[in-house]
């Protein structure tokens, strides 16, 4: 599997634009799988549910399991403080794992830079960054995509794929 981030500071667009490239990649035939990395505390289920009442009773992780849908809820002692690779090992095989979030992470990663936010772009320290979705590019000389170039994203993310799979032979 390739993991790959989509990095950026909060608000700069990164689930905006994953929902436009993955059904791209998804229609050229590449099984995606997304880890999001969120600061908040999450929790699907409700209070007197039957999962909520397993979990309560102590059971680390339930599974429901619906007629289309499964959701597995993990408790998980370190929280979302857990590297990366703990959350991909817990995946199914696929090609391609979208990793929104975890910046600082040492991994391959697409920044989505938004100046108006007023941080530095990540690509400027960051040598895991191989290219930026920007309407104002910074002068990195990585390669740069419009924000509205799903298309252009999702070419660059299939050649590195194909890269990454043709490594691996």
């Amino acid at each position: 599997m390739l993991v790959l981030g989509v990095a950026g500071y909060s608000g700069s667009g990164k689930t905006t634009l994953l929902e436009k490239v993955i059904p791209l990649l998804c229609a050229a035939g590449v099984d995606v799988a997304v880890i999001k990395h969120t600061h908040h505390d999450v929790d699907w289920d409700r209070p007197g549910k039957d999962s909520w009442r397993h979990r309560e009773a102590g059971a680390r992780q339930v599974l429901l399991a619906g007629a289309q849908r499964r959701l597995l809820v993990e408790t998980m002692p370190q929280g979302n403080d857990a590297p990366l690779a703990t959350h991909v090992v817990a995946l199914r095989p696929c090609d391609l794992v979208l990793a929104e979030g975890f910046k600082h992470e040492a991994i391959v990663k697409l920044e989505v830079y938004d100046p108006a936010l007023g941080h530095a772009p990540l690509c400027l320290q960051d040598k895991q960054v191989l290219a930026v979705v920007s309407d104002v590019p910074p002068a990195t000389g990585l390669p740069c995509f419009a924000r509205d170039d799903a298309a252009g994203v999702a070419r660059f993310i299939l050649a590195l794929l194909e890269h990454h799979q043709n490594a691996d032979c």
